[in-house]
């Protein structure tokens, strides 16, 4: 019953399971487990029936959609399932109207296995049915929509598999929003314009995006989602920044058009999956009207992502800056609640209002860094080497020992938050300086060329600062503890010979005891001070193990992985 109730895991699965027994058109592949020990599952539709990733038909789309990554937002379960049945209803069409083939549709039918198993009717508080939904967090209690960077949960490894072999054109994650009350039942985010190319960004903003409005007239009207930038909508509402780390975000990386569907909490379910519903057959449209137009910008987005020479990261939103943008809303009041005593905020539905508002959607990357021709990994990262590796990344592995001139990051300072966020300290406010210095690599380090189709994810990881970086992550904290250290009385007696060999230190200690009242009465300072830049101090202390490199003649060291 599609008015208030959505399909449990297994029943969702045994669905999926019998369409793809009676149908030779439909393939239900299991391409890996989740961290509930179950398989995850996706869908393929393909009226070519050909299931096999490495032989599919390129010329026409791809598009990919995933569900219940919350499963409290269960409104993509069920309008997948609806689109499917009229879809069979209809015969099983190949082609629209003017002949253009259907898209082949691949379908996650319920992400977040975990989450779906722990059902009730209480965890999404302020949502309006249905009478029974899964939980936000997976059976590791994470919430896999922050994991696509850091990769957890087997379920996002698992993820990243299905999406490395589809290779989506069209890339929608389906949820329920939170947050502010208002006409629409259906709210989108789109990939944040300061991290497209060009290509991608005309095609989403000036072809896509009108497509789906204009195909909604008369149905339910699309709108942009609803993130505020004060306490109501008249204040403003901000664009989306769709990090990596979430579903869409990473999608983006890969140069996917991407969305994400968030249907209105306070809208009777039924209604939200006829929303739901809309936006997937219209973007199926799209994808049958316009694959050639879609394939194109996607390989003028690989080709701009191979030559860029720098890349831009840590976006900030222009508060200077703003559009406006016509709204449908209810006029916020402030009545006096009768328990509380406080003035607490509502919406009067029965002041509705269309106005403009102000809308903040331009941001500009805060700062950039040169991208090295190579990055080196070291080869004890294995952790890391297999996330490029599921990731789709191409590099060569390094058969020997080798000494080379590369370019090292150290870390100089950083901060780490008094909580965790999703299992982790990450880290922020990171502070790094570059070092040109010859290393010895090893077999087993791993050599990566930076002009290749995953650059964008490539950087997103590897640069340290940004925003979602696995230095970020905490991937890399052993090397941000000191290992050995020395005995003051001992290490003392070595001073006099460090300071004469090294005539600048020797300046410099000097220099720091005069302006320095603290460190000149310091014993354990002034010795630290020394060691630290001596012959004696390790080395790898708050060295990364990532390394850049300029000199291809590595090459001749390599043999392929």
């Amino acid at each position: 019953n599609v008015q208030d109730t959505t399909a449990t895991w297994q029943a969702c699965i045994d669905y999926y399971a019998q369409l793809d027994e009676q149908s030779d058109w439909a393939s239900l592949r299991v391409f890996g487990k989740s961290d509930a020990g179950r398989d995850l599952h996706c869908m393929v539709i393909n009226k070519e029936k050909e299931f096999d990733p490495t032989r599919f038909n390129r010329n026409k789309s791809i598009v990919l959609i995933n569900n219940a990554i919350h499963p409290g937002e269960p409104d993509g379960i069920n309008a997948c399932l609806i689109w499917i049945e009229n879809w069979i209803k209809d015969g099983k069409p190949t082609q629209n109207k003017h002949g253009r083939p259907l898209p082949l549709i691949a379908i996650i039918p319920a992400y977040n296995v975990g989450g779906m198993y722990n059902r009730s009717s209480t965890s999404r508080a302020n949502q309006n049915g249905p009478e029974e939904y899964g939980f936000r967090g997976s059976a590791k209690n994470l919430d896999l929509n922050r994991d696509f960077t850091k990769m957890d949960a087997e379920n996002t490894k698992t993820f990243v598999k299905i999406y490395q072999a589809l290779d989506p054109d069209i890339f929608i994650d389906n949820h329920v929003s939170n947050g502010a009350d208002y006409p629409y039942t259906l709210t989108y985010i789109s990939s944040n314009k300061a991290r497209l190319s060009p290509s991608i960004k005309e095609l989403t903003y000036l072809s896509c995006i009108p497509y789906l409005k204009e195909y909604s007239l008369g149905g339910y009207e699309l709108f942009p989602y609803v993130e505020l930038k004060g306490k109501t909508p008249e204040e403003g509402i901000v664009a989306f920044n769709d990090l990596p780390r979430y579903a869409m975000g990473y999608a983006s990386l890969f140069n996917s058009l991407c969305f994400t569907v968030e249907t209105h909490m306070l809208k009777a379910f039924a209604e939200r999956v006829g929303a739901t519903l809309q936006f997937i057959e219209s973007t199926v449209a799209y994808a049958m009207e316009n694959a050639t137009a879609i394939e194109n910008a996607r390989k003028e987005a690989k080709l701009w992502a191979k030559d860029q020479t720098f890349f831009k990261f840590n976006l900030k939103l222009d508060d200077q800056s703003m559009d406006s943008i016509y709204f449908k809303g209810y006029t916020p009041i402030y009545p006096i609640h009768p328990i509380t005593g406080l003035a607490q905020l509502e919406y009067d539905r029965t002041q509705p209002y269309e106005k403009y508002i102000p809308y903040y959607n331009r941001y500009y990357p805060a700062d950039s860094v040169e991208i090295p021709p190579y990055y080196i990994v070291a080869g004890q990262e294995k952790r890391i080497i297999e996330f490029l590796k599921l990731n789709g990344i191409a590099f060569q592995v390094i058969d020997s020992f080798y000494r080379q001139k590369v370019t090292c990051t150290y870390v100089k300072d950083f901060k780490a938050p008094p909580r965790p966020y999703e299992g982790h300290f990450k880290l922020s406010q990171i502070e790094v300086e570059y070092a040109v210095k010859e290393i010895e690599l090893k077999p087993g380090d791993i050599l990566i060329p930076t002009a290749q189709d995953g650059a964008l994810f490539l950087h997103a990881v590897l640069q340290p600062l940004a925003e979602d970086s696995y230095l970020s992550w905490n991937y890399f904290d052993s090397y941000l503890q000191q290992k050995e250290y020395f005995s003051n009385y001992v290490f003392k007696e070595n001073i006099a010979e460090i300071l004469e060999n090294n005539p600048l230190l020797n300046v410099q200690y000097e220099e720091r005891k005069k302006l320095d009242i603290q460190f000149a009465q310091s014993e354990w300072d002034q010795l630290f001070y020394i060691y630290q830049r001596s012959p004696f101090f390790e080395q790898s202390y708050m060295r990364l193990p990532i390394f850049e490199s300029n000199d291809a003649i590595l090459l001749k060291s390599f043999v392929v992985q």
